[in-house]
């Protein structure tokens, strides 16, 4: 059975139906005062230049002059109204857009997924953009016609002739260029994404000299790009130059037709001249369309690529709020595939993490051990198997509830645009006594209190103030803000110094003081006089797991005999 039901976006667009309503009407009376023009015309040359009559003269033009005004007025309003939707239609998907962007981001890796964001940025810029007003006018080309038929058949035909040749022409345009540019386009969008990619990794292309291969790799695209968009360009110019220039002939010929019938006696020569601005009138709204066919093609694509992502990924439902967890961990038969890839990093994994215990997690490298600490952390999503915290699912949680409860260290620090009192704080409501309490318990305290601003030090993305050492130690404060219940530390010791090694064993002391439950995944063995059990892992599978000193002895037990060294 079908599903009626109405997407985000359509909700939001049936939200602002009164403005479009509204708009439409100022367009009806906008497009009733365009009529002014061929009317005065039509009454100057019938009444005034006939008689010489300069009051009536003076009359006209004093009303004419008014209409312009109040039109002009009312083209302001309506424009207004648009630029007030478009904002409207912003604000009611922002939100959601934005959740959606977060995700893909969050599932894909980290790769950065802004697509959907500049999509809902480039609808709004359509709707306030004058391409609207050409779909707002262009229904009043009927009315136009009828009139161009009351002044006199020929003219009537003659205008339905010329609205479909140029009809015909906006058809050509977008079978001459919406393939291309919705290919351009693509190529422009992974060009930004290799941009972005690049970027973020300077250091490592200046240190070893790889700009110069780089940048040949992005001009490749590039200049596809530019290749595409050319040839789009070019097309669209062309066909826009034709339109033009059979709609300035057609005015030329109308006026050509007319004087004919001003000869035959049929129309008056008001009527002649009339006719002419009637016609450029009717047609100006398909000339426009052809001219900003490409922003209508991008703003179609936009709405279209908006429409399928908030139908693909629905909002969540509002979960019962549940009682703050208390930290104990069970899996059951877990099995995780990471992100782009096509085979588990964790198979059919089992186990049970009770609370306050300190767990090291060993294994070779690809042995599954970052991917085991985002799916514990409800990051990365399991795909057979449950992980549950305190007996409900870690992905039942609402994230803004269970956040405050969780503490994470990645392996790769990423502190953010802000204040370092803002990075520990988690951007929340800083709580000073919180944050220092933190900043002690990392022993980072003394060290920021000696930056230019201390805890009021800004710092950007990639934190240049700071040595790796130092923002890791600064990361781990932020993990362990708020006292949470259960901390997740991924290579927490990779940049730390001795001092640093000692205050992580004493942040580690602290946590179990507090019965909070730490998962430590670690390479380096000088960390683990402080875990209580430990778990190996092997190829994604679970090799051993239990109290430290039992692991080790079984790990010794069946450790491979040296060979003998030969005679």
């Amino acid at each position: 059975m079908k599903n009626f039901s109405k997407s985000d976006l359509e909700r939001a667009l049936a939200l602002c139906k009164g403005a479009f309503i509204s708009a439409a009407a100022f367009s009806m009376v906008i497009n009733l005062l365009m009529l002014v023009p061929s009317i005065y015309m039509l009454q100057i040359y019938d009444r005034v230049v006939s008689t010489g009559n300069q009051a009536t003269l003076l009359m006209l033009t004093l009303i004419m002059f008014g209409l312009f005004v109040t039109m002009a007025m009312l083209e302001w309003v309506r424009s207004q109204i648009l630029v007030r939707v478009s904002a409207k239609l912003e604000t009611l998907l922002n939100e959601r857009v934005f959740g959606i962007a977060y995700q893909q981001s969050l599932y894909s890796g980290g790769r950065v997924t802004s697509q959907a964001l500049d999509d809902l940025t480039g609808l709004r810029q359509f709707l306030t953009g004058s391409g609207l007003f050409a779909f707002f006018d262009a229904p009043w080309l009927p009315f136009y016609i009828a009139l161009m038929f009351a002044f006199h058949a020929w003219y009537g035909w003659f205008s339905v002739l010329t609205a479909l040749s140029l009809v015909a022409i906006a058809y050509i345009n977008e079978r001459a260029t919406a393939k291309m540019l919705e290919d351009a386009n693509k190529v422009a969008a992974a060009g930004r994404a290799q941009v972005n990619r690049n970027l973020r990794n300077a250091e490592v292309i200046e240190a070893m000299g790889m700009l110069r291969s780089v940048r040949q790799r992005w001009l490749s695209t590039a200049y596809k790009v530019l290749e595409l968009q050319s040839q789009v360009s070019s097309r669209a110019g062309l066909i826009a130059a034709v339109s033009k220039i059979f709609r300035l002939t057609s005015q030329s010929l109308i006026l050509a037709l007319g004087a004919y019938l001003v000869i035959e006696r049929e129309i008056s020569p008001g009527m002649m001249i009339a006719g002419s601005i009637l016609l450029g009138r009717a047609l100006a709204p398909i000339d426009m369309l052809i001219g900003t066919w490409k922003g209508f093609i991008n703003a179609r694509g936009q709405y279209h690529r908006l429409q399928e992502l908030l139908v693909r990924v629905p909002a969540e439902a509002d979960k019962m709020p549940l009682p703050a967890p208390l930290g104990t961990v069970l899996l059951e038969q877990v099995q995780v595939i990471p992100p782009g890839a096509k085979l588990p990093a964790i198979k059919n994994l089992s186990m049970l993490i009770e609370r306050g215990d300190i767990v090291g997690v060993l294994g070779p490298s690809g042995a599954g051990k970052s991917t085991l600490s985002r799916a514990l952390l409800g990051i990365w999503p399991t795909s057979a198997g449950k992980i549950r915290l305190d007996g409900v699912d870690v992905f039942a949680w609402n994230r803004d509830e269970l956040g405050p409860y969780i503490g994470y260290l990645p392996q790769d620090i990423e502190l953010f645009e802000g204040s370092i009192s803002e990075n520990i704080a988690r951007f929340g409501e800083i709580d000073a006594e919180k944050v220092v309490s933190a900043a002690k318990m990392a022993d980072v305290h003394e060290l920021i209190l000696r930056l230019p601003e201390g805890y009021d030090t800004v710092i950007g993305a990639n934190s240049g103030v700071l040595s790796g050492g130092q923002r890791q130690r600064i990361g781990l404060a932020r993990a362990l803000y708020g006292n949470p219940v259960l901390v997740v530390l991924d290579e927490p010791n990779s940049n730390l110094d001795e001092q640093g090694e000692i205050a992580l064993a004493n942040a580690m002391l602290a946590l179990k003081a507090s019965l909070a439950t730490v998962i430590v995944v670690t390479h380096r063995n000088n960390i683990l006089a402080q875990v209580d059990k430990l778990l190996i892992l092997n190829d994604g599978e679970l090799v051993v797991y239990g109290k430290k000193d039992l692991v080790i002895a079984h790990l010794q037990k069946n450790a491979p005999t040296p060979a003998a060294a030969p005679a």
